[in-house]
């Protein structure tokens, strides 16, 4: 690269940070304005963000750009990578096979996965020096889902992506590695434990994970956008990913470390801890479907119980956090975020749901408040 080419490749980087808001913004009213001066000092390239209640979307907007050097604005259907907001979604598919009498979140997952009998947990481990010995008792259905299970977050052979191993394997790759900590006893935030619950389905019902996704819980709500694998359209419609340029001012673009390139091949694995792409109104879709109990356009999907079961603690008094089945809890809120800044939140006392769609490995300055002002503006606007 020539020196003309090199500063011109530093100005626009530069001046990425400081684009002026798009047009389309004037005509922003709802909470999603809140995030306009984020993208005009350039610390927020640009979001979808939708608030509805049970009976309704209230807001769908989009702010900023979906491409900041290429300027284009970012609009509502764009398609972004959902990350962990994944767990509750292979969350409630597990709860349709509880529902039904299939699987028992108190079962010991060797019942469903004879991989993991036999499994040993670490008691003791230094720099040259690992001791094992028996669990006090085998991991549950519940523990994988609520992250007590002890699987650490990977196994070693998950790599450099996650989605290089197919289901069966990845999990049998974790059914070799020891527990760190006993079942139920310490919460260790862990991708494993939720894809011990996806083979949990696939084994369970006879058919693979994301055909039993597509047609039990995708299909009945509409989410004809969910997917692991993004179409050549769906992949026009993606939201470019940013990260925190140089000295952590501005922005410049970057990838989805996780997964492996292309991202429509279907030789990649769907991993159900957080291989998801989605969009606003199909996340908006699943959570009014917990919002409602379990129901969504009249169909009954999940029963009360589920949802209840869900959205609600399930670790052992003690350890120090708040987890459902694949939903992280907070008294009457609950909701997941994802690794690039997406994020989904239910208020039940209010009665209003939140998504929020970013594409960032990060904020420059103070964009990582962006989440914070949508969410004032949606309560102070719809949550009275």
């Amino acid at each position: 690269m020539n020196k003309a080419m090199l500063s011109l490749v530093l100005v626009t980087a530069f001046f990425i940070g400081l684009l002026p808001a798009p047009a389309q913004e004037k005509s922003v009213k709802g909470p999603a304005a809140a995030l306009v001066p984020f993208v005009e000092e350039g610390t927020l390239a640009g979001a979808v963000t939708l608030v509805a209640n049970k009976d309704k979307v209230l807001s769908l907007e989009a702010v900023g750009y979906a491409d900041v050097g290429a300027r284009r604005p970012m609009f509502v259907e764009a398609l972004f990578w959902i990350a962990s907001m994944s767990k509750p979604i292979t969350g409630a598919a597990l709860m349709i096979l509880v529902d039904e009498g299939k699987v028992n979140l108190d079962d010991p997952v060797e019942k469903y996965l004879p991989e993991f009998k036999g499994q040993w947990v670490i008691v003791e481990q230094s720099k040259d020096r690992m001791v094992l010995g028996k669990p006090k008792r085998p991991m549950t259905v519940r523990d994988v889902m609520n992250h007590t299970s002890g699987l650490p977050p990977k196994s070693a052979m998950e790599n450099p992506t996650y989605d290089i191993l197919s289901l069966k394997d990845a999990v049998r790759s974790n059914a070799l590695t020891p527990l760190n900590s006993e079942p139920g006893t310490k919460y260790v935030y862990s991708n494993a434990g939720i894809n011990v619950g996806g083979r949990i389905i696939e084994v369970v019902s006879g058919m693979p994970y994301e055909k039993f996704m597509d047609q039990r819980l995708f299909g009945p709500l509409g989410m004809k956008d969910t997917t692991f694998w993004p179409s050549e359209e769906q992949l026009k419609r993606l939201a470019k990913t940013y990260k925190p340029g140089k000295d952590k001012k501005g922005l410049e673009p970057t990838t989805i470390a996780a997964l492996k390139y292309p991202l429509s091949d279907k030789g990649r694995h769907p991993f159900p801890g957080g291989g998801l792409f989605s969009t606003a109104g199909d996340c908006g879709r699943f959570c009014q479907l917990v919002l409602n109990g379990g129901v969504y356009d009249g169909k009954r999907i999940l029963s009360e119980a589920a949802v209840k079961t869900m959205t609600t603690n399930q670790i052992a008094e003690g350890v120090k956090a708040g987890y459902g089945v694949g939903w992280a809890t907070s008294g009457a809120t609950f909701g997941h975020g994802g690794a690039y800044a997406t994020n989904m939140s239910i208020d039940s006392k209010r009665g209003l749901v939140t998504v929020f769609m970013v594409q960032h490995n990060g904020f420059p300055g103070n964009g990582s408040q962006s989440l914070g002002a949508f969410r004032k503006a949606a309560e102070g606007m719809y949550g009275q």
